[in-house]
């Protein structure tokens, strides 16, 4: 698999409950939203990493409601891949949330016919990316979730590896409950 380069930006955040996962996906949100204005054929790759039960798919679900889905987040653990369509203001594109929890083989996410997915505006948010040992496209961002003691208790840290990204770290600099961590890069 290949080498995660270092992130040129890492904010991190203790999440004491479900409310401040959710708040903090849609601060992310915000960003996505705003880089999607501002650059209309753009697309991001973001890595969601974390043990079973860490949350993935509840930030997932957040994440895209927040961006305006108004039905119900699956989880694409059967299917590999459930597609979105989303609207910024006047421009159209579609979030890929996969699963690649349950594949058997690091190239069943491309013989499914699913790299095309990963030039087209909008972005692929991937759980369990390491199962397609290093034949995805580079990521844009990742997200380390951790599970805390509490079930809804977690830590999340959201890192950016090029320049464009590192507007969706800051995610509103202003709130008081990120923590920003300086990148070693």
């Amino acid at each position: 698999m290949a080498k995660t380069p270092e992130p040129l930006d890492t904010i991190t955040q203790y999440c004491r409950q479900e409310a401040d996962t959710a708040q903090l996906a849609q601060r992310f949100a915000t960003s996505i939203s705003k880089e999607i204005q501002q650059n209309p054929s753009s697309h991001l790759n973001i890595a969601l990493i974390g043990n079973l039960g860490a949350g993935k798919t509840t930030w997932a679900r957040y994440l895209i409601q927040d961006l305006g889905h108004t039905g119900k987040v699956k989880s694409p653990t059967y299917t590999l891949c459930e597609p979105y369509a989303l609207q910024a203001n006047q421009v159209h594109y579609t979030a890929y949330h996969f699963d690649l929890y349950r594949m058997r083989d690091p190239l069943e996410w491309q013989e499914a016919g699913f790299a095309e997915y990963f030039d087209v505006p909008g972005f692929c948010l991937i759980e369990w990316p390491d199962k397609a040992e290093g034949t995805l496209p580079p990521f844009d961002i990742q997200i380390e979730l951790e599970s805390g003691n509490d079930e809804a208790e977690r830590t999340i840290k959201i890192s950016a590896f090029s320049d464009r990204d590192r507007k969706s770290t800051r995610l509103n600099s202003s709130h008081s409950q990120q923590s920003r961590m300086p990148s070693s890069a």
